[in-house]
């Protein structure tokens, strides 16, 4: 028996699931969830990543010059936490800190020239396993997928 077998029956999920949908649905997501960060954490073993690190560095980007606060909200985690995962960053000089002139209290996060040289780098290696993972699935069926997560995600935001 697989893995995935053993997982599908210790859990409940999969085809004849007697779990009330909403349940079966939480666990499959959760599993599939768990599987994904636990593949990425292995591909980024070797270069001293994990997943959360790579998140942090891709919300960073896309939000500018974040605080630390306005990082820890995106990634749905503590400010703690956050913290941790920027000073691993720091000292990987993928990220760095500066004061925020307005404020200067306040810190703010931005992304190095050596983490845009390292994720050009590995892009399209990434996105290729990313692509075999989902392989399984047509284009009109990963846009249903991304649809109804979307839902979801909306509506555990919201409650």
């Amino acid at each position: 028996m697989s893995s995935g077998d053993k997982g599908r029956k210790l859990f409940g999920i999969g085809a004849g699931s007697e779990l009330a949908p909403s349940v079966r649905a939480f666990r499959t997501a959760l599993m599939l969830a768990q599987k994904l960060r636990y593949e990425m954490d292995e591909r980024l073993r070797a270069d001293g990543l994990t997943t959360q690190q790579a998140a942090l560095i891709t919300a960073v980007k896309a939000m500018g010059k974040p605080s630390l606060a306005e990082a820890a909200t995106a990634l749905g985690s503590t400010h703690q936490n956050v913290a941790q995962i920027v000073a691993a960053l720091q000292r990987k000089e993928l990220l760095q800190v500066e004061p925020d002139p307005a404020d200067r209290r306040r810190k703010l996060l931005s992304a190095t020239n050596n983490s845009a040289t390292y994720w050009r780098e590995r892009d399209a290696g990434d996105i290729a396993a990313i692509d075999d993972w989902f392989a399984d699935l047509s284009p009109a069926e990963l846009e249903t997928f991304c649809d109804l997560a979307d839902r979801v995600i909306a509506r555990v935001n919201h409650a």
